[in-house]
């Protein structure tokens, strides 16, 4: 110990003094300037000590205004330091609650941002309802650390699902490093089944069935049979009977269904036998790459068979929310370095699906920008009464879609789905060009 501390001690230290350090102690806690402080009630020996101090002729009286300057000088004097300095040799550190709360709501500031602008979220504009509400919940027992380590977890569950259909132990030990991590009732289970929610455009499961269901939607603990795509006109190479199948189907001008398990058997790259034409809906750009349509609705799949037999070009099927199959089908393909193109429903689950597969195969839309939209509009209208459209084929909750900044604001405004159906036409005449 120093003799200034230990002479500051010695003297200062002493309880009639006790009330006058601990007001400057927090008032200069506060990090905000101090140019006096208000001590009191004060009892006899703690005015006695006040007056000592400043050299006083009489008592200062119950309450007292301490001038911060007035006090330096004496301080200064006496031990050569000022009140700061005195302040933390009795008191203990003086901290900084204004700074704190600065950074601490600009550490909040960027944990939101952040989230805001995650890939995954992004990517999927559905998913900007739950990043909201998860910023209006607030953080994790006060912990931006905490919450950001909850958020990453939650949001990497996300990225994987549709999952491949593992049990939801398996799935939370290869992601989480913990086969408990997404136990029903956990704060990351409820996080994660509330942006699953989000992305399906339904409510948050409130039972232990729905909370099953929705799991099961999104790929977890669903069987690798019952997990099935459509497809056709695939022909791949390889020996392996799935390669072979899909060409005998092919070849037969029939659709065939594909199970996760048959995916997962036989996952080495795909590459289509064709080195056709490299365009899908007249969109430039495929330099002798192979392009494969994906298509939202099975009608779209049947009317192109029906359309074209065995000289169908390949075409997947996601059904509606693409199942773990369907996902997992069109990663091997794009790795294989076939170009996707996607088209689906221009209504609000038909956005979030097109940016659901497009986020997570790499897909590039096709014949669904905003023109394509409202070109089809008179062909709705067109015979129709337009209070029967307005009730049965209005779009719903509608997203933004990545791919195109214009297009959910123009289906808002007009207020009408348009399904996938009504542009076969237009798809089949793309489809046509690719035809052998």
């Amino acid at each position: 110990m120093t003799p200034a501390r230990a002479e500051i001690l010695a003297a200062l230290d002493r309880p009639g003094l006790a009330p006058l350090w601990d007001a400057l102690h927090d008032r200069l806690s506060t990090g905000r300037p101090v140019t006096s402080v208000r001590v009191g009630p004060l009892d006899d020996d703690q005015q006695a000590g006040l007056a000592d101090l400043f050299g006083l002729d009489r008592l200062p009286g119950p309450r007292a205004t301490v001038r911060l300057d007035r006090l330096d000088a004496r301080l200064t004097v006496a031990f050569g330091a000022d009140t700061r300095t005195v302040v933390a040799i009795l008191r203990g550190p003086i901290g900084d609650r204004a700074g704190s709360r600065a950074a601490a709501a600009h550490a909040r500031d960027e944990l939101w941002d952040w989230l805001a602008a995650h890939p995954v979220v992004a990517a999927e504009p559905a998913l900007r309802t739950w990043a909201a509400d998860a910023r209006r919940a607030g953080l994790v027992d006060g912990s931006v650390d905490d919450t950001r380590a909850l958020l990453d977890s939650a949001l990497r569950v996300l990225a994987a699902c549709p999952a491949d259909g593992r049990p939801l132990p398996a799935l939370a030990d290869a992601l989480l490093g913990h086969t408990h991590a997404l136990d029903d009732g956990t704060r990351l289970s409820v996080l994660v089944l509330r942006g699953l929610a989000a992305r399906y455009g339904g409510p948050a499961p409130t039972g232990a069935e729905e909370r099953r269901a929705l799991w099961e939607r999104a790929g977890v603990a669903s069987d690798a049979l019952s997990a099935q795509v459509l497809v056709a006109g695939l022909r791949l190479t390889g020996d392996d009977p799935l390669s072979h199948a899909l060409r005998l189907w092919a070849d037969a001008g029939q659709a065939s269904a594909v199970t996760l398990a048959q995916l997962r058997a036989f996952p080495g790259p795909r590459a289509a036998e064709e080195g056709g034409k490299a365009r899908v809906g007249g969109e430039p750009g495929g330099g002798g790459t192979v392009a494969v349509g994906v298509v939202e609705n099975p009608s779209v799949l049947a009317m192109a068979i029906a359309r074209f037999g065995a000289r169908c070009p390949p075409l997947v099927c996601t059904a509606g929310w693409p199942s773990a199959a369907a996902i997992l089908l069109l990663r091997q393909l794009a790795q294989a370095g076939l170009r996707l193109r996607y088209h689906g429903d221009f209504d609000g689950d038909g956005l979030r699906i097109a940016a659901h597969v497009m986020a997570r195969t790499g897909a590039v839309p096709w014949r669904m920008a905003t023109a394509d939209y409202l070109a089809a509009l008179p062909s709705v209208l067109e015979g129709e009464r337009p209070e029967i459209v307005r009730v049965a084929a209005r779009p719903g909750q509608v997203s933004e879609a990545p791919w195109d900044a214009d297009l959910a604001a123009a289906v808002r405004a007009n207020d009408i789905a348009i399904s996938e159906e009504r542009l076969v036409p237009i798809l089949l005449a793309d489809l046509a060009d690719l035809a052998a």
